[in-house]
């Protein structure tokens, strides 16, 4: 690694010997203690580094303001990465694994457990032929999604104030809660924070630009049955357990997220509890046009209420949560960031991609509040499993992607 890139990985391998896994069954704000503690830790260095203003709300949220050192007047610009890690997979003691100057084969990722990265599967690490790849030892996450975006922005900070002959605009950070269980950001206050726009660098491949993402709601379909012996059920018993097979099986193949991708919806059936007296399905639904949306949920209430006719003993009520929406009309009516954006991965001569993101980032709900946010790449690959993997020289552009924005903004 060149010094740079060893000062990012020295902050990112300090950050996830944090747990701060994300607990979507909770229901305190941060969702685990761990957070907060992190939190003050953050704050601590944020303050060591040169941020001014720098708090730890009652919610767990981290912020702090670099000023701008430039005469001309310039929008403050937001920088956001969260610090929870999934719950989908262990984030205990989490021990990064440094592959240098990577030579194009096979990484192994824990050789007794059979676990290796291949070309053939893993084909964006043709790519980083020559980069220090960072994956975990097996046992565990690696963390990058995203406590590599946390170590990215502090370490450009401490760049900026080591070097106060680079003129820059205002860089207000901040460091998020819950992202990975989509309940966090909602507590922000984007009003009180006072960026103009932001980025949240949480993102993947390189050159990867999220300045759209999925329409979300979640659902839950409830059931209520008849249970009796079922030696003597015929023309009586309502099997809720049944019915929520029958509903699953109904839904079109052609519209789960096993059988999609690009722009196209689908409906995610992620869980069901129950037995003979009721029973639950709890989903998903995600599409990126807000009409094509609309349809989705107007078809499954359809297929509810097939199920409602042939089951008239059964009870079947469907409810939907708002998540997030997408924010690409925001970005289209307030430009501003992703021009700086475009203009700063051209000067670094990164080769980027306009993406509709197949999920959603905290920049979705905080443009959609009147903070445009589009995501920068952050480097990683194969997040929310043991085999996530990032390569160091992916972190080392985005780090020059946000330098470029900061000293562009007062130019």
């Amino acid at each position: 690694m060149n010094p740079l890139q060893q000062k990012i990985y020295n902050r990112f391998a300090r950050y996830v010997a944090v747990d701060t896994t994300s607990d979507p069954e909770s229901s305190s704000v941060p969702s685990t203690p761990a957070q907060i503690s992190f939190a003050h830790t953050l704050a601590a260095e944020m303050k060591q580094i040169g941020f001014q203003d720098v708090e730890v709300d009652e919610y767990g949220f981290v912020t702090g303001i670099l000023p701008a050192n430039a005469e001309k007047e310039a929008p403050v610009i937001g920088l956001f990465a969260h610090m929870d890690t999934v719950c989908d997979y262990n984030g205990a003691n989490i021990q990064p694994k440094i592959h240098p100057n990577y030579d194009g084969g096979t990484l192994t990722i824990n050789a007794a457990k059979g676990m290796f990265l291949f070309p053939q599967t893993a084909p964006n690490l043709k790519l980083c032929i020559g980069d220090d790849i960072v994956t975990s030892d097996g046992s565990t996450i690696l963390g990058a999604d995203d406590k590599i975006g946390i170590a990215v922005i502090m370490t450009l900070a401490e760049y900026f104030i080591q070097h106060p002959e680079i003129k820059h605009g205002a860089l207000k950070a901040a460091f998020t809660i819950d992202e990975e269980i989509g309940a966090g950001i909602g507590y922000f206050d984007v009003g009180r924070f006072g960026a103009d726009f932001a980025y949240t660098i949480d993102g993947a491949l390189l050159g990867d630009i999220d300045c759209g993402n999925f329409n979300a709601d979640m659902f839950v379909i409830d059931i209520k049955g008849k249970s009796c012996h079922p030696g003597s059920a015929k023309g009586f018993m309502a099997n809720p357990v049944r019915i929520a097979a029958d509903i699953i099986s109904a839904w079109p193949e052609d519209k789960l997220p096993e059988t999609t991708d690009g722009e196209d919806g689908f409906i995610l059936f992620k869980d069901i509890t129950g037995g003979l007296e009721s029973a639950q399905i709890q989903g998903i639904v995600r599409e990126h046009d807000l009409t094509k949306f609309k349809q989705f949920e107007e078809l499954l209430e359809k297929l509810l209420e097939e199920k409602r006719q042939k089951y008239p003993a059964a009870t079947i009520t469907v409810s939907f949560k708002e998540q997030y929406r997408n924010m690409r009309e925001v970005l289209k009516e307030r430009p501003q960031a992703m021009e700086l954006l475009e203009q700063s991965l051209k000067e670094n001569q990164v080769e980027y991609r306009l993406t509709q993101a197949r999920g959603g980032t905290d920049g979705a709900q905080l443009s959609l509040r009147g903070l445009p946010t589009p995501n920068i790449f952050a480097g990683y690959e194969n997040p929310h499993g043991p085999y996530e993997w990032m390569s160091m020289a992916w972190v080392e552009k985005a780090f020059h992607i946000l330098e470029s924005i900061a000293k562009n903004v007062v130019k």
